[in-house]
């Protein structure tokens, strides 16, 4: 077997749930949750993105799960929660989703730090202003996204910016081609799309998997609802502790989209932008995500919580990822 080869047949099999529950949404839809870690520590939720699953937190859930409570779901139509009729696929159904999620596994009352990674990330702006969100959020990270313009801004596309690149990019976004097996040129094309280009291939190879398994219709039909995404009043809204994360190389959700949302948001505390990394920061970088959501944590969870910082005070670092 080729050293690469054993690089992909050693990739880290997804963390082992310690309880999983279904949470039941506004219209009926269920959905699959997992609880990792300890009970009584310090509560995580963590939304994954467009095409994704739980597996796609695997880093942060392994590394977060030795002292922190992680509660991880798949978005409707994803992973283990089944799909809905087309209708059923928008903003409002991710925000009411997540409030299902937040009253099935917290105590009434119990705070957490959230962290949304792209559609996530989305999910948290669109529940921002709901009763669940305030009741039980403490802090938040929203990593690799963006509130509105997604298709216009996006640089999948190789030209200059305009109506036939926005007509294009929304065409490909949201084609019904099936994706096929993972395949040496399938992991390129994704590498290309949502990776920095010095990416690890084990990681490459690891969101390949994640991505291809998601559903065709799925796929189209959240497709068609973040083409016309505009969320910006949801990021007004988010008036609690909130940082940013997002990749210098990102194609889908290009840096444009953090640094608006850094100077939208009325509670940032940080903006960090990850030197050379993509779209799938998780992956990509996992060690400077999990760090994030730690440092949420630690200033934000508890009326002792040392280090705590006020919401409005921005700070701006850049990280250059390590592709060990």
């Amino acid at each position: 077997m080729s050293r690469l080869m054993k690089r992909f047949a050693t990739a880290p099999a997804p963390p082992v749930a310690a309880r999983e529950l279904t949470a039941v949404s506004a219209d009926g839809s269920r959905l699959h949750v997992e609880v990792h870690g300890p009970d009584g520590a310090p509560a995580v939720v963590l939304a994954h993105g467009w095409t994704c699953s739980t597996h796609f937190w695997g880093a942060q859930i392994r590394e977060l799960a030795a002292d922190h409570r992680v509660v991880a779901y798949d978005q409707r139509g994803h992973g283990r929660s089944p799909a809905v009729a087309k209708a059923r696929y928008s903003t409002e159904a991710l925000a009411d989703d997540l409030e299902a999620v937040l009253a099935t596994a917290l105590e009434p009352g119990e705070r957490a730090v959230l962290a949304g990674h792209s559609m996530g990330g989305m999910t948290l702006m669109a529940a921002a202003s709901r009763p669940r969100f305030a009741e039980h959020a403490a802090a938040a990270l929203l990593c690799s996204t963006g509130s509105s313009r997604l298709v216009a801004e996006s640089l999948v596309v190789p030209m200059r910016a305009g109506g036939f690149r926005t007509r294009l990019t929304g065409a490909i976004l949201g084609s019904r081609a099936p994706l096929g097996p993972v395949t040496p040129v399938s992991r390129r094309v994704l590498r290309y799309a949502t990776m920095g280009p010095g990416t690890a291939p084990e990681r490459v190879a690891e969101c390949a998997r994640i991505v291809h398994a998601c559903p065709r219709p799925t796929r189209v039909a959240w497709a068609h609802v973040l083409a016309e995404l505009d969320l910006d009043a949801g990021v007004r809204e988010m008036r609690l502790p909130t940082a940013v994360v997002a990749g210098t190389a990102d194609r889908l959700t290009p840096i444009v989209h953090a640094r608006a949302l850094a100077a939208s948001l009325p509670g940032c505390v940080g903006l960090v932008e990850l030197a050379g990394a993509g779209h799938m920061t998780p992956v990509e970088a996992p060690e400077a995500v999990t760090a994030e959501i730690r440092k949420l944590v630690d200033a934000h969870l508890g009326k002792n919580a040392p280090g705590r910082q006020e919401p409005g005070r921005q700070e701006t670092r850049t990280k250059l990822e390590e592709n060990a």
